[in-house]
């Protein structure tokens, strides 16, 4: 099977070009390929396929093999794939996505790196599902939530997957001065009984109304250097509790994405970096879990 190793920002996946190849245990080859010891290494595995509704499909399955209804830093490197291998000669292409067909641009680029912006669709805040705008005049965005007898604080938000962003400042300060404890944090708030199908963590330092940082725990993966819909999830919280503007940087572990609402349209718009790291083929029949 012939695969594209790409990452945005550090999180990388396994691309597969389902047009050409055929895929029959997506879930089971996507934990041996992310293995980072016995198969090629990454946060997960993405099939590019047909589609009836937009230009091109987007499948992904994180590398414990469980299934992602969308993926920002992946659906970039999509567009810099199709682009980049004929599949299309436009610029913009609509992906098909298990969170709703998404609209992409490619701004920029070569062979090795594209910058791709993303409509990232509408952000929803809070329990009651409320937009940016809405939130805003909303006084209890915040739940609590006690995880292994600490009641931590958070904003649930979805980006056609499920987030909750907790802001450093609201931990105690052995969690925002030890990483690995803030991790734990994350994963023991993946598998909370709150989130039924499971959730992924931003936690978030806002260092003025233009720019934030973020760790992520992604649900499904562990922590990853970036997480797309993470960043945007963060950015729409931050702006919904009125800390940040409109328009922010996020810098997450592996580099910067440019997080912009649009009031008028009540979406998202995330710019980033794709890079493809090299081609490859395996024979999956050789590999054993």
């Amino acid at each position: 099977m012939h695969f594209t190793k790409m990452e945005g920002l550090g999180n990388d996946y396994v691309y597969v070009n389902c047009f050409e190849e055929k895929v029959d245990d997506p879930q089971r080859l996507a934990r041996l390929l992310s293995d980072r010891h016995r198969g090629v290494g990454s946060d997960g595995l993405i099939l590019i396929g047909p589609s009836d509704k937009a230009d091109f499909s987007m499948a992904v399955y994180n590398s414990d093999g469980s299934i992602a209804e969308m993926c920002g830093n992946g659906i970039r490197c999509v567009c810099k794939y199709v682009y980049d291998n004929h599949m299309t000669e436009s610029r913009r292409i609509s992906v098909e996505t298990l969170a709703g067909i998404k609209y992409l641009r490619c701004i920029s680029g070569d062979r090795r790196q594209s910058i791709v912006t993303v409509d990232m669709g509408t952000p929803e805040i809070g329990r009651d599902r409320m937009t940016v705008d809405a939130a805003l005049t909303e006084k209890m965005l915040e739940e609590q939530i006690d995880v292994s007898g600490k009641m931590i604080s958070f904003v649930r938000v979805s980006m056609g997957n499920p987030h909750a962003v907790v802001w450093l400042d609201g931990l105690d300060v052995a969690c925002v001065t030890d990483g690995e404890k803030t991790m734990s944090i994350g994963a023991l708030m993946e598998k909370h009984d709150a989130f039924p199908s499971g959730t992924n963590v931003e936690f978030v330092r806002v260092i003025d109304r233009d720019f934030i940082q973020i760790r992520v725990w992604e649900r499904g993966s562990g922590e990853t250097m970036a997480c797309g819909t993470g960043a945007c999830a963060a950015a729409a919280a931050c702006m919904a509790k009125n800390y940040t503007n409109n328009v922010v940087t996020v810098q997450l572990g592996g580099g910067e994405l440019h997080i912009e609402y649009d009031r008028n349209k009540k979406t998202i718009n995330m710019t980033g970096p794709a890079r493809k790291v090299f081609d490859g083929q395996v024979d999956i029949f050789s590999q054993e879990e």
